[in-house]
């Protein structure tokens, strides 16, 4: 089993800044992917930013070069530096960890919120 717990979000003005992190526990192996969704009130569920099985990175085209995605594979955290904030990213966002047998799993979610 793997626990994820997200921590960092909160309301900030637009073009501010949020980091967020994500600390987990349990059967964790470091190259496996693990990062970061959002989910918008009405909207599906969407990546943001994630390290990939290969240790590349992935990003969604709306946040490239505002977000910036990393880990400290000691304290097996992710982190999520977000930059440049715009309304369009308030969301709930979400830690993602997929392990080797490709099951998912998701933390509780950390709300952000950008006002205008």
């Amino acid at each position: 089993q793997v626990q994820l717990v997200e921590s960092g979000g909160g309301l900030v003005q637009a073009g501010g800044s949020l980091r967020l992190s994500c600390a987990a526990s349990g059967s964790i192996f470091v190259f496996n992917a693990m990062g970061w969704y959002r989910q918008a009130p009405g909207k599906q569920r969407e990546l943001v930013a994630t390290f990939t099985r290969s240790g590349s990175t992935n990003y969604a085209d709306s946040v490239k070069g505002r977000f910036t995605i990393s880990r400290d594979n000691a304290k097996n955290t992710v982190y999520l530096q977000m930059n440049s904030l715009k309304p369009e990213d308030s969301a709930v966002y979400y830690c993602h960890y997929q392990d080797l047998r490709f099951e998912n799993y998701w933390g509780q979610g950390t709300q952000v919120t950008v006002s205008s």
